[in-house]
């Protein structure tokens, strides 16, 4: 049976529920946490090292932490633009990628000082598949763009095999989107010649043995393609941790397995913010708020309106709060701020009920929640070993960890 492992994507430092949510997580037994270096900017490994610093010594060095390397986003954009990393894809305007072995010290020494720690136990390539997906938009030959990852990784591998000889980590592997992607689609990664490749990379790097020894990628109850690559990776010794177990993509959608209960102050919020701003100077923030109840059934998923919600709802507020006198501004913004906190549980309650329906054939055996027959689903996969899960608040991680009862 498959073991949980504590998820740290949009963790933060200033969040206490996210650190208290952490302590409970190694008080209750989990031993290990995954992060990244991009994760809220540094902040998941901060926070990582904040809940850490309460334990005696023997609990935070039965934690094993797990890192990753290769977004350049936030504080690591500004640097790029004064000093240009080595080897980067420039991916989209928002997201640049480097897996290069100068900008990976650079990612080891900065995540070792967050966490606190002189070690981390395994460093991870985080998604070096972002060459192959600008390889393909510039329309470079398939064995090429191959060929060119492939060395990419190897010269990534010596550098983590010479990290392992320095004492910086323990180990290291790779954490991939496509190694669950169809054999057929070009922007599959294949993996049978990553041994093969750590072992040159180990010979390269004077060491006796190679020290790859992780893989991560998504699996969930409706993308199982990655079990391929699971069998392979255990039946070669490697350790399988899976990612995204309730974020599901299906038929081009994408679903959160969860369910949610129906806000019960969502009413009142969204009468009370209207009643306030039934006036000629915020008509236009009141009409906003009338489209946002006639549409609270209509996004995708959770994650589709939080995307909404940053682009357009809190750009749009901004503007219509321009006019309104400082004092009279922060009193309006308590009210939305509620409102909106009760407007996203709707959204998700809203999904959650449109996934029961659209995903019938899946949950037909289901007699409980749909996250826990979807966390069920992965703890019997034998080539499973850690199951990640995002558990920001401390009623998550007893809800999860009440499963392996």
């Amino acid at each position: 049976m498959s073991n949980f492992a504590f998820g740290t994507y949009r963790i933060s430092e200033h969040n206490a529920q996210h650190i208290e949510a952490l302590k409970e997580a190694v008080r209750c037994g989990i031993r290990v946490i995954d992060t990244s270096s991009n994760y809220t900017d540094g902040g998941a490994e901060r926070a990582i090292a904040l809940a850490l610093r309460t334990f005696d010594d023997d609990i935070r060095e039965s934690v094993e932490i797990i890192s990753k390397f290769g977004y350049i986003q936030g504080h690591n954009m500004l640097k790029h633009q004064q000093e240009n990393f080595d080897g980067v894809v420039e991916f989209s305007p928002e997201c640049f990628h480097s897996i290069a072995p100068s900008f990976m010290h650079e990612q080891l020494t900065l995540s070792l000082q967050r966490l606190e720690m002189d070690t981390i136990e395994c460093y991870l390539i985080h998604n070096p598949e972002y060459y192959l997906l600008d390889a393909i938009n510039n329309g470079v030959d398939e064995d090429e763009r191959l060929d060119e990852m492939f060395r990419r990784i190897y010269n990534t591998f010596v550098a983590l095999e010479q990290e392992v000889k320095n004492g910086r980590i323990n180990s290291y592997g790779i954490s991939s989107n496509s190694f669950s992607k169809q054999h057929n689609s070009p922007e599959f990664l294949p993996y049978e010649d990553l041994i093969t490749i750590a072992e040159e990379a180990a010979y390269s790097a004077g060491n006796q043995e190679h020290s790859f020894t992780t893989i991560e990628l998504p699996i969930n109850m409706l993308e199982t393609q990655g079990l391929q690559c699971a069998k392979w990776a255990k039946e070669n010794g490697l350790r399988v941790l899976a990612n995204r177990p309730l974020n599901a993509q299906f038929q081009g959608k994408m679903y959160r397995l969860a369910e949610y209960d129906e806000s019960r102050e969502y009413y009142h919020h969204l009468n009370e913010l209207l009643e306030v701003c039934d006036n000629d100077l915020l008509r236009t923030l009141y009409n906003l708020l009338e489209q946002l109840d006639e549409s609270k059934h209509k996004f995708g998923w959770v994650g589709d309106y939080e995307t909404f919600l940053f682009t357009q709802i809190i750009p749009h507020m901004k503007k219509s709060l321009e006019a309104i006198e400082e004092t009279n501004r922060d009193t309006l913004l308590h009210y939305i701020d509620m409102f909106l906190a009760e407007y996203k549980k709707m959204v998700a309650f809203e999904c959650s009920r449109r996934t029961k329906t659209e995903l019938k054939a899946f949950f037909q055996e289901c007699h409980t929640t749909m996250q826990e027959c979807a966390l069920k689903f992965l703890m019997q996969i034998n080539e499973i070993d850690y199951i990640l899960v995002g558990m920001r608040r401390s009623s998550y991680v007893d809800q999860v960890l009440s499963l392996k009862a």
